[in-house]
């Protein structure tokens, strides 16, 4: 029995945009039957273009050292004496200990810096930057089910490609808003063009998951379009949540277990109010239709329009002034300045209205109304990189993809054969 709650609870752990899926065996022969001859004949494998993949929310390993003063329950640790695993630790997922594990994940926000910090007596940081195993598996001890880019990184071996040589992972502290991390663009600026100068001048190809895509516009859009011209080929978006979605919304409200029933929704939403990198996934007003109605609470509707009275009406009001400071950041409409393969699957049910009707806002669970996407984020979302489509002279190619959710575009045969196309030297 506790071995099938870890297994749920894991299902929560890897986040709205995180990582929760298992690959067959069967399924990933297929896609290298499938790809092999595409690649035989496009790719010069000593010459590949290096790969670095961004991932999306929950995508990164966090690690935390404790100091602290105050503690949650009697029972939670103070001090550690050394680094020990954060993000993901199935160990402190566990009914009673994931009270603890909330109170070292959460941000304090700073109204006169406009900025976060960690909780007192908690220091972190991202562990593994530029390795690949670092975005392959969430969890250090590879437990069962938390496997990410594994798959994905998989087939690039397969293409010819090579752990740590030309595919690197670029993972970054999630919970916050690219504002706060100034550090890890300078690491990315780095890594790009070593990249760059150790596998022969050629220039570097984004593969961005989910939150992981306006992460890296937010940073193309800060560099010169020369450099961008010289150091960077492509940027391929997967399932890319350009303008927000919904379903944060709902976290910020009533919270979100994500279907595992032993771990409680308000708990969470102590945790993900605090990481302004949630209020960079509310809809974005410059997409979403003015007179769209996303949130009903009786007789109150808020559009993307509406988030102050939002914020307010959840007790949250910290909450908006996240939003302020990170609405701009990475603006939907602004096209990157190099070439995009926009993938995303669409024609999966996908929150698209929430009503709380009964009373209890925000605490109560709402009832939803489903649209397209891909299961987590809409298509409004999904589909706003077509915007960029003569806003750039480089090529903006858009695929959808059929009943392909969130997470399975990311070892989803089809998917895996478009992307050894897209990286051969002939595409």
């Amino acid at each position: 029995m506790q071995t099938r709650h870890l297994l749920a609870i894991l299902l929560l752990v890897v986040a709205q945009y995180s990582v929760q899926v298992v690959y067959s065996v069967s399924t990933l022969k297929n896609i290298k039957q499938q790809t092999n001859d595409i690649l035989a004949s496009h790719h010069d494998e000593s010459r590949l273009s290096p790969v670095i993949l961004v991932p999306g929310d929950g995508g990164s390993r966090l690690e935390a050292k404790l100091d602290k003063k105050d503690v949650a329950h009697h029972y939670c640790e103070r001090k550690s004496d050394d680094w020990f695993d954060l993000w993901v630790n199935l160990s402190l997922l566990v009914p009673f200990a994931i009270d603890c594990w909330v109170e070292n994940m959460k941000l304090v926000y700073n109204t006169t810096t406009r900025r976060t910090q960690n909780a007192p007596g908690v220091i972190t940081r991202v562990k593994g930057f530029a390795r690949t195993e670092s975005v392959e598996f969430v969890d250090p001890a590879k437990f069962y089910g938390t496997n990410y880019f594994d798959s994905l990184v998989r087939q690039l071996v397969e293409f010819g490609y090579e752990r740590d040589k030309n595919i690197f992972g670029a993972p970054y502290d999630f919970r916050r808003a690219p504002n706060e991390l100034e550090e890890y663009y300078a690491s990315l600026e780095k890594l790009i063009m070593t990249a760059y100068e150790q596998n022969g001048n050629e220039r570097v190809v984004f593969i961005c998951h989910s939150m992981g895509c306006p992460y890296a516009l937010f940073y193309l859009n800060t560099k010169p379009q020369a450099w961008k011209d010289k150091y960077v080929r492509s940027m391929i978006s997967l399932a890319g949540v350009y303008a927000g979605s919904v379903k944060a919304m709902k976290a910020y409200a009533s919270g979100d277990n994500f279907g595992v029933i032993v771990v409680p929704s308000l708990s969470l939403r102590k945790d993900v109010r605090t990481f302004p990198s949630l209020a960079l996934l509310m809809p974005s007003p410059d997409v979403w239709p003015k007179n769209q109605v996303l949130v009903k609470n009786r007789n109150i509707s808020y559009t993307a329009s509406d988030y102050k009275q939002f914020f307010r009406d959840i007790d949250y009001p910290v909450g908006y002034e996240m939003w302020l400071d990170v609405k701009s950041l990475a603006p939907p409409l602004r096209a990157p300045g190099v070439e995009v393969h926009c993938l995303h699957g669409h024609k999966v049910s996908t929150p698209e209205f929430l009503d709380y009707d009964t009373g209890h806002f925000p605490d109560a669970k709402p009832k939803v109304k489903y649209g397209d996407g891909d299961g987590t984020v809409n298509i409004l979302s999904l589909s706003t990189c077509l915007e960029w489509s003569g806003k750039q002279k480089q090529r903006v190619i858009h695929r959808n993809f059929t009943a392909v959710d969130h997470m399975t575009i990311l070892s989803d045969s089809k998917v895996m054969n478009y992307l050894g196309e897209a990286l051969s030297k002939n595409y």
